[in-house]
């Protein structure tokens, strides 16, 4: 199956969920469209979406909840198709 990467546009922290109390955009085996939302890296108080940028099945995030990522890293994969 066709896997499509996932990326930071931005460096800081990336967040699985909208807020702390909230259930995470998405969990692993879900299915996602290409506009949904999987995560949200924040930078200085400013908080961006990332969309998963293909419709199919998250299959697994590639870092940590928390986790300072960098611009252009791969944060989840989708399998496509």
């Amino acid at each position: 199956m066709p896997r499509h990467e996932v990326v930071s546009p931005i460096p800081g922290v990336f967040y699985r969920r909208p807020d702390p109390g909230s259930p995470p955009f998405a969990e692993d085996g879900a299915t996602v469209t290409e506009d949904q939302s999987v995560g949200l890296v924040e930078v200085m108080k400013s908080f961006h979406q990332i969309p998963a940028g293909a419709a199919g099945t998250l299959v697994e995030f590639l870092v940590d909840d928390e986790a300072e990522v960098d611009a252009g890293q791969p944060v989840a994969v989708v399998e496509t198709g």
